[in-house]
């Protein structure tokens, strides 16, 4: 349902495209998605939660609502689900703690950021205190407001895990070394348990607590101080209480369907499908209900553009890092099945990045199997698949590795089925390449790298269905790509000769699900040298 401020007269639609404040887009006349019946569900069932999802997934907005909601501003809530649940509107005190917009990879960041918010409580509150303890503290504020508004108080925490995220594997050394505390990231960790150990405490003085952020931290790190919140972060119940439902959007943002598919010369029907291609594809529970990632989505319908909007908003360094701390690569994580314990809980270390990739948005559940109780996580959509294989590229192959006229060149062999000329751009391309292997007597180094490298020259390719180490009843398929009037099936061997992978395609029948297909069927068999770096035979069939 779209809704407006009252007073707002005009039809053109306004996107609040980096807006968070709620107030401000119900007053300015911005659209808004009514999230509030599940804004309503989640008041009046519970108490303590913690919700996790990806950057710019509407997290800020919704603490917002939560803000305005307990602040009893009716007004603003006016026309939507909730003003015909509520009935009572009462004041309650609010505390909002936001780290979004501090870098705490200062020393002490954490400390001034934790000590302005308690002041500022205190002085509104009229408190003096000698405690010094953060926690302590702030149990002392939410007593106080208890008393004095007859209410129960409400906390919401924007971020929560910023401040650990800023300096996650990064080895900035603590500005107090004391036992175990070496690293800045230790001694955040520590002053954040601290602080958040208050929920335990205060328990009878709280009304409502949220604490939103892209990680889920184990029980052994910040929430060890008090109380488990309420997890809803993969609870079907609320999987569009952040993001874009498809029924939302088509109901929603018709007439902006309508706008940019005539920008881009579309049928609806075809807007709507390369909408969901880009920016749909984010599943929060086994459920499997599609969410479209709101930020990408206002940014096209105001630019009329396609483009990856969310993924250019920030480079995920630290995932980048994790990889490549643990020489992880991502073709080895995607489109497999996991059990939840591997990926639902923190930590994400050196040694296992994959919850990091699932909770910060580049990995989502793509499928549920029952019987296992496994899922399986691939990527979201074109815009993660292609921003990240952007920047792993970058960071892998160096950017002066791989212009775009190359691949430009490239894509054209390809979509005209001229292998003989792919050979000898894929072998002049690793020639130039770093090669990173030192142990070249370590068979299965070298044949990941041959792998990654070419997974990620298939996937820079953008524009086609890729399928890496596909599995069949016969076998695991190196790599499938399909163009509009071509399939490639790729086997790969290590010095050997393109003659043993040939044999394997035939034998093994990784061409048999092809049998009907309209397009032309090349089976490709390629050898990597581990002594010079790049390929040392090439075959194909058929041959001309």
């Amino acid at each position: 349902m779209l809704n407006f401020a009252a007073e707002q007269k005009n039809t053109i639609m306004k996107y609040p495209i980096g807006m968070q404040s709620f107030d401000q887009i119900r007053e300015e006349g911005f659209v808004y998605v009514d999230k509030t019946a599940l804004v309503y569900d989640l008041v009046t069932t519970g108490k303590i939660y913690f919700l996790s999802r990806p950057r710019r997934f509407g997290k800020s907005l919704l603490l917002s609502t939560l803000e305005n909601y307990f602040l009893g501003r009716k007004d603003l809530f006016r026309g939507l689900a909730i003003d015909s649940l509520e009935k009572e509107w009462a004041e309650y005190p609010v505390f909002h703690l936001d780290f979004n917009a501090i870098n705490f990879t200062q020393p002490y960041a954490l400390d001034e950021t934790l000590q302005g918010f308690i002041d500022d409580a205190e002085k509104k509150y009229g408190i003096k205190s000698s405690i010094t303890q953060f926690g302590l503290r702030f149990n002392q504020i939410l007593e106080t407001a208890h008393e004095k508004s007859g209410r129960r108080a409400v906390v919401l925490i924007d971020e929560y895990d910023k401040p650990l995220l800023d300096v996650m594997n990064s080895d900035i050394p603590s500005p107090v070394v004391a036992g175990e505390v070496k690293t800045l990231e230790d001694y955040n960790r520590n002053i954040l348990k601290g602080f958040y150990s208050v929920f335990k405490l205060a328990d009878k003085h709280l009304k409502f607590v949220l604490l939103t952020g892209v990680t889920k931290f184990s029980q052994v790190s910040v929430f060890s101080g008090f109380n488990q919140p309420d997890d809803i972060s993969y609870d079907g119940r609320y999987d569009a209480l952040c993001g874009i439902t498809k029924d939302e959007l088509l109901s929603v943002f018709k007439d902006s369907i309508k706008e940019l598919g005539e920008a881009n010369g579309m049928t609806v029907d075809e807007t709507i499908a390369m909408l969901k291609r880009k920016y749909d594809g984010y599943h929060f529970s086994r459920k499997m209900n599609d969410i479209f990632n709101p930020f990408s989505i206002l940014k096209c319908f105001k630019n009329k553009a396609f483009d990856n909007y969310w993924f250019s908003t920030g480079t995920p360094t630290y995932l980048v890092r994790l990889l490549s701390d643990n020489h992880e690569n991502v073709n080895e994580l995607a489109g497999r099945d996991y059990p939840p314990a591997e990926f639902v809980d923190y930590k994400a270390t050196k040694q296992r990045p994959l919850p990091m990739l699932y909770q910060s948005g580049y990995l989502t559940i793509k499928g549920y199997n029952a019987r296992r109780n496994t899922y399986l996580l691939d990527f979201p959509n074109e815009e993660v698949r292609s921003g990240m294989t952007s920047v792993l590229a970058a960071d892998y192959f160096g950017d002066e590795s791989r212009p775009s006229t190359w691949l430009y060149d490239v894509s054209d062999s390809l979509e005209a089925g001229d292998l003989e000329k792919f050979k000898l751009q894929l072998t002049a391309f690793l020639s130039h390449i770093s090669y990173r292997f030192q142990r070249k007597d370590d068979a299965m180094e070298c044949e990941r790298h041959f792998q990654y490298t070419f997974y990620l020259i298939m996937l820079l390719l953008g524009k086609y269905n890729t399928y890496i180490e596909k599995e069949t009843s016969q076998g695991r398929i190196d790599c499938i790509l399909e163009c509009p009037d071509y399939v490639y099936i790729f086997e790969f061997k290590l010095n050997s000769t393109a003659a043993v992978a040939l044999k394997q395609i035939e034998e093994k029948g990784y061409a048999s699900p092809y049998a009907a297909d309209a397009r032309k069927i090349y089976k490709v068999g390629i050898s990597f040298s581990s002594e010079t770096g790049t390929v040392n035979d090439f075959d194909y069939l058929p041959r001309e």
